[in-house]
């Protein structure tokens, strides 16, 4: 079990510190000994775990979608809007990527076009179908407006999130990232929601923040 437990260990030693260098230096420039190397593991330890650059970069954005399918679980206040937890999964990420690593890394690779060695689909589809499940349950609830159609509106919000955290990366090395992204989620809540609904969403930079904390993430601050 103690074996166990270190391979366990080991392998997700091995798992972030790809997530930094993958931030650091996308696929094409990442060498597997930076990995081992900035993560304190043999070659042979590396080895045991991943055979290859491509199954290493795939891993790291599988770890991007355990975590999306659970999206985060961000605690909601009672009574709040459905259409609230689909605002509040954007910012808990819009939080997590000024200071998780991994969650860095794993964006780069998704949206890194320099290479076809890695499925960057998959990411993407697990946030279109956290997206689709709450906002069809908010429009079931009745909170959106009439006509709206769930899936291409799910598609167009990833869309937008990914345009929109790459350009704050660009811009501001994602120092206003959570802002961006209120300010995205704010306008589209208010074409999609019913006015009374809305009138009840909370949409703030600093909400992410709170949420983290709320919910025991890890954080710097």
């Amino acid at each position: 079990m103690a074996q166990q437990d270190r391979a366990i260990r080991t392998r997700q030693a091995i798992l972030e510190a790809a997530g930094e260098v993958f931030a650091e230096c996308g696929y094409s420039a990442t060498r597997i000994s930076d990995v081992y190397q900035r993560c304190g593991v043999t070659k042979g330890a590396f080895y045991f775990h991943f055979t290859s650059k491509a199954e290493l970069a795939q891993a790291v954005l599988d770890e991007q979608v355990a975590e999306q399918m659970g999206y985060f679980a961000p605690p909601q206040e009672a009574g709040a809007p459905k259409l609230q937890e689909w605002v509040d999964v954007a910012l808990v990420v819009a939080h997590r990527l000024t200071f998780d690593r991994m969650l860095q890394g794993s964006i780069r690779l998704a949206v890194d076009l320099g290479h076809d060695v890695i499925d960057r689909k998959v990411p993407y589809q697990a946030w279109i179908e956290v997206s689709t499940r709450l906002l069809t349950e908010a429009r079931d609830l009745g909170e959106l407006v009439p006509g709206v159609e769930v899936e291409p509106l799910s598609e167009a919000a990833v869309g937008a999130f990914t345009g929109v955290q790459l350009l704050s990366e660009i811009m501001t090395n994602r120092v206003d990232v959570e802002e961006r992204m209120a300010v995205l989620y704010d306008l589209m809540a208010r074409s999609l929601a019913r006015p009374e609904v809305y009138a009840r969403l909370g949409i703030t930079a600093d909400r992410g923040r709170a949420l983290a904390r709320g919910a025991a993430l890890h954080s710097p601050v």
